[in-house]
């Protein structure tokens, strides 16, 4: 006798994702605002190494929060300082730390863990909390334009294995995302436009008057103008919220159209040991996937131009020397890997509307990296 039993429920999944400045201000209520009411709760602050440097009185703020609301939660230990950048997402050790601490401080799911820092770091941070007792309340505070307007806002986290990026981790929802503006001031130029990157991405497939913006504020972008970058972010972040809540949240198909120009950009990345970082990646495989769709007669020369203007506005290249070769296809392959089932790559149909491509023509690649290349030095020489 075969019995099949048939199991079906959903589940709704609601956080807040919130824009506001000097968070840790006795005056401002947002942190305490997102902790469960009613209850003094615990909570383990890990945070990126570069923004407690950049923040020497980053901590004692923190702390002296706490005591402020000390009705409200109470910190368990001091924050654990970890590496930021890709460093934390490659060695295993970083995260092992996190999850160590939930054991020696009691942290459990009725716990707050708070990731304070860049995209990696959060990524990082994420998969620790999730893996620990099946998964620890999780609050965000992203600390760069990247993590502001993509990653930090969305549902997945990740480490780093096997030299493939992203391979180990989970899709699980913050409880809430904390941006404070006031960290961006302190970044440096490349991890300023870095961001911005998934900005163009997000406009170029999904929403044109959005890109013609980027393209009109891109000069303002680049002088690191505080009031067009907070638009720039909000809108983004909104975009990308919409698409998640929208479509396939935790990724059951092959379909990520906001991965477009990721493909090569995590190749790019790892080929260079990621001295390129994400951002400036994620524009050179923007430029590359958009030169091949023009080499397929979708988009003109003079939208590919303009394509081409607002990222070397923006302060980035075109072309980087470990695009080139045998390697960067391996990254197609990976990527198919990574996602499972056929290959499916975003492209541009036109500018501001993307469509979905099942194979990629190596030839027509390699085509379109001598096109950059020859793209990128000319502008080099002038």
């Amino acid at each position: 006798m075969n019995t099949i039993l048939q199991q079906s429920f959903s589940v709704s999944f609601q956080y807040p994702v919130c824009f506001t400045e000097d968070l840790f201000s006795f005056a401002n209520t947002q942190f305490v605002d997102v902790l469960e009411k009613g209850k003094l709760v615990k909570t383990y602050f890990v945070i990126d190494s570069g923004v407690a440097e950049t923040f020497p009185d980053l901590i004692s703020k923190i702390k002296s929060y706490a005591t402020h609301f000390k009705d409200r939660f109470f910190l368990c230990a001091d924050p654990l300082i970890v590496p930021g950048g890709e460093v934390c997402k490659n060695d295993p050790k970083v995260y092992h730390q996190v999850v160590e601490a939930t054991h020696e401080f009691g942290i459990d799911r009725h716990s707050y863990i708070v990731a304070i820092g860049g995209g990696a770091v959060l990524d990082m941070v994420g998969f620790a909390a999730a893996i620990s007792h099946r998964g620890i309340r999780l609050v965000r505070v992203p600390t760069t334009v990247l993590s502001q307007n993509d990653s930090g806002v969305g549902v997945k986290n990740s480490i780093n294995y096997f030299g493939k990026k992203n391979y180990l981790g989970t899709f699980t929802t913050p409880v809430a995302v904390l941006n404070d503006f006031n960290f961006l001031k302190s970044l440096d130029d490349r991890d300023w436009r870095a961001g911005i990157a998934e900005a163009l991405k997000v406009a170029l497939i999904k929403d044109l008057s959005f890109f013609e913006w980027l393209e009109k504020e891109a000069i303002a972008l680049s002088k690191r103008e505080m009031e067009p970058m907070k638009a720039q972010i909000i809108r983004c972040a909104q975009m990308h919220m919409d698409h998640i809540a929208g479509e396939d949240p935790f990724e059951f198909g092959s379909s990520r159209p906001l991965d477009f120009g990721h493909w090569a950009a995590h190749k790019l990345e790892h080929l260079s040991q990621y001295r390129v970082r994400h951002g400036e990646a994620v524009a050179i495989g923007i430029a590359l996937d958009s030169c091949y769709s023009h080499l397929l007669g979708w988009i003109s020369k003079e939208d590919l131009d303009r394509v081409f203007g607002v990222i070397r506005t923006l302060g980035f290249s075109l072309y980087e020397p470990e695009l080139s070769g045998e390697n960067l296809i391996k990254g197609l392959r990976e990527f198919q890997e990574h996602l499972g089932g056929q290959l499916t790559i975003m492209l541009l149909e036109k500018l501001g509307k993307g469509v979905e491509v099942h194979e990629m023509d190596e030839n027509l690649i390699q085509s379109a990296i001598q096109l950059l290349e020859e793209e990128n030095r000319t502008v080099k020489n002038h």
